[in-house]
Formats: structure tokens, C-alpha cells, sequence
């Protein structure tokens, strides 16, 4: 039973947990603008502008009276095709411009996915640590998350026996990311192809979440499921944007590719919840993946750079152990060596207590595992600036010492 909400609120939303990465974020800047030098390491955004050939499209576009009206819900033809021919570029799946839906944001794509698929009492694997989202989209859906924990000693990455040892005769579907938002992890080829090949011969959906799929460093190399396990394509939605490649977080296109029955089905629910994508932001993200990538490239150095620091730093701090992320741009380090100490005169069970109690005494914001499926971890984004990066984690480490 969910607990009960204000009068006239429905059980479906008062069992909605609130993004805990939109909590964080906002408390770090409520305490900015009271005068707090915070430094926050919770945002899941690049910390770039938007590069300047897209804005210059959104600004054309905007003076185009013929995106002042209504266009089609699952999105203006151009882009759909576009999306069809850089995905197919990019990751050598064969999709078509119909099997395509844009989205306002991936966010979207993925409830899009759920409510498409899956009925109420439906059971969903959901490897953890996973992003906040997926259990609640699944849940809004009337299905069950299925968590499938999984931890350092195997780089965050789900296996076999573990799919196996989750699967019931009410699994509907997986879902499936790589490179990894919140732990940076990257499943090589090989890893990706047994996952798909196991869905296949299980009769079980995936929804593939690729949108981190340009920012891998060091010898991790992005592969897309449908394409290393062709078995699975007809049950496979793959989740994708230009949030996060593009430094594009605030225009809102996203978009879905799956069979053509689902991208029908997703079409009649977004003719009633939406309708059309901003026809301006669409055609920034046009301008966005069929334009040059001089700018992905330069971000994608900064990230690596960033990276590298943040894993050296983190591990410098005693009571922390953090593998070195491979893909996205977040560090997961384990933090249950810090629980229990005195920081500043307190001291924290749980991860949760702990990001209370460093962003009091040393004022820098992360997100605990606990939003994430895995208690006893944190989330940290190198989205941030290289100075404010550093100084944030020679805080937290001043204060462990």
C-alpha cells in the first residue's frame, strides 16, 4: 500500500519518489544562493554551452513561421529520418524513419517504453546501481521493478546467472545501459551480445538506454544490443538523445527506435500527452546530429581528462574505493569505509546521512547510492569545472582527515 497523499491525490502519484538528483541539485543551489560557496557534483548535465551551429538553427528556426503550428506527434519527418540514418551510421542498426518517435527528452522515451509494454503486475529486471527514473517509469506503468544488484567487483556489470536467478514467469522486460548512468560502466561486445542473446531465448523485451553512447574513454568501446544480438531486435526499444552528447539537457529531444508496432503504439499515447516535440528544438537537434562533431570531441577530452582526476582524487580518500568509470560522466565510488567516522563532529550510517552531513561541513553535494539501488555508494558527476572539481573533493578529504 502507498502511503496516503493530501486529499484528492491520486495513490499513483503520492508512489512516486521524487528524482533524488533534482533534490539534490536544488539544495545545492538554494544554499548558493544564500551565499554558500557549495561545490555540486549531483547534476547529470555537461557543464558546456549549447555549441553554436545548433543555437544558430533554433534562432532560424524561430523566425520560420511554418514552426509556429502543430506538426506530427511522433515527429517532424526530417528529423525521424535523420535519426535513422545517424543511428545507423553510428551503430550499424538498420532502423527505419517509421520506427522512430521523438521525445520530449530521453526521460520521455523511456515512460513512453514502459506504458507501451507493460502491463500492471508485469516484473521488470532492473540491474542496479540504476538511474532514478527506471523504477518509477516501470512503476507508473503498473509493473514491478525487479532490482538485480551488482557492485564494484564485477565493474557494476549484470551477469547471466544473475538474469537468470531474477527471472520469473512475469518477467516482461530488461532494462539495459551501457555506457552506465550512475557508475560509468561500459559492457565490452562480447557482454553486450550474451545480454541480448539471453533476452532473445527468454522471450524477454529489453529497453536499451544509449544515451551516453559517445562518451567512452581509454580502450571501453560503445556497442549497441540489437546489433551484437540481432536476435533480440524485434523485441529491443533503444533509448536515445541529444541531451547529453550535445550539451543540449534543456531543449528536450529525445527519441525511441523499436519495431514498428511499438513505435505505433508509443505514437497514440503521445498524440494525447504532448503532440509535437518543440518544432524548434527539433530542428536544433537536427542541426545537432547531422552537423559536425569537433564540439562532442573537445567535451569528450575535458570528461576524460576530468575522469582521470576524480578516480585518482576519490581514491586518495581514506575509507573510499572507486573504479575507474569508463563511459557517462560519473564515478561510483563505494563509501561505506567513511560510515561510522567522525566527520566534523558526526558521524553517518547510512550513505544518505553522509551526503547530509558533507554537504553541512564541507559544503559540497553528491548523490548517495541509495537513490541509485545500492546503499553504501555515491554518485559523482565530472560534469563540472576542473578547479571546482578539485577543490570539492580536497574538502571532503580534509574533512575525512
Amino acid at each position: 500500500m502507498c502511503a496516503a497523499g493530501p486529499p484528492g491525490i491520486s495513490q499513483r502519484v503520492v508512489g512516486v519518489a521524487e528524482s533524488a538528483t533534482v533534490a539534490i541539485t536544488t539544495k545545492a543551489k538554494a544554499m548558493r544562493a544564500a551565499g554558500a560557496p557549495v561545490i555540486g557534483y549531483g547534476a547529470g548535465e555537461p557543464d558546456f554551452a549549447t555549441p553554436d551551429h545548433i543555437v544558430a538553427a533554433a534562432i532560424e528556426a524561430a523566425r520560420d513561421p511554418k514552426n509556429h503550428k502543430y506538426t506530427p506527434a511522433v515527429g517532424l519527418p526530417e528529423v525521424r529520418q535523420a535519426v535513422a540514418d545517424v543511428t545507423r551510421n553510428n551503430t550499424g542498426l538498420d532502423a527505419k524513419a517509421q520506427q522512430v518517435v521523438v521525445t520530449n527528452g530521453g526521460k520521455q522515451a523511456v515512460y513512453l517504453t514502459c506504458q507501451a509494454l507493460i502491463d500492471p503486475g508485469d516484473e521488470v529486471l532492473l540491474p542496479a546501481p540504476y538511474w532514478v527514473t527506471y523504477p518509477e517509469a516501470i512503476k507508473l506503468a503498473e509493473g514491478v521493478p525487479v532490482s538485480v544488484p551488482t557492485d564494484e567487483s564485477t565493474g557494476y556489470r549484470v551477469t547471466i546467472d544473475q538474469l537468470d536467478a531474477a527471472r520469473t514467469d512475469k518477467t516482461k522486460m530488461l532494462i539495459f545501459v551501457s555506457p552506465s548512468n550512475p557508475s560509468g560502466a561500459v559492457y565490452n561486445r562480447d557482454e553486450v551480445r550474451a545480454v541480448g542473446e539471453w533476452a532473445a531465448a527468454n522471450d524477454v523485451w529489453v529497453m536499451t538506454d544509449e544515451i551516453y553512447e559517445h562518451l567512452v574513454y581509454g580502450d571501453a568501446e560503445f556497442a549497441s544490443m540489437p546489433v551484437e544480438a540481432p536476435a533480440v531486435t524485434e523485441r529491443c526499444v533503444v533509448v536515445n538523445g541529444v541531451a547529453k552528447t550535445f550539451a543540449m539537457t534543456g531543449w528536450r529531444v529525445g527519441w525511441l527506435i523499436g519495431p514498428e508496432s511499438v513505435a505505433k503504439g508509443v505514437g497514440k499515447l503521445v498524440g494525447h500527452m504532448t503532440t509535437n516535440v518543440s518544432n524548434v528544438s527539433q530542428r536544433a537537434a537536427l542541426a545537432a546530429i547531422t552537423g559536425p562533431m569537433d564540439s562532442v570531441y573537445a567535451m569528450r577530452e575535458a570528461f576524460d581528462r576530468r575522469r582521470l582526476k576524480m578516480h585518482s582524487m576519490l581514491n586518495a580518500i581514506p575509507g573510499v574505493v572507486c573504479p575507474e568509470p569508463e563511459g557517462a560522466f560519473y564515478a561510483y565510488p563505494n563509501v561505506t569505509g567513511l560510515l561510522g567516522r567522525d566527520l566534523g563532529g558526526k558521524t553517518a550510517a547510512t550513505s544518505l546521512e553522509l551526503a547530509d552531513i558533507i554537504l553541512e561541513k564541507a559544503e559540497v553535494a553528491f548523490v548517495p547510492g541509495e537513490a541509485f539501488g545500492t546503499p553504501g555508494y555515491a554518485r559523482f558527476s565530472f560534469a563540472l569545472a576542473d578547479d571546482d572539481l578539485e577543490e570539492g573533493l580536497r574538502r571532503i578529504q580534509s574533512l575525512v582527515d
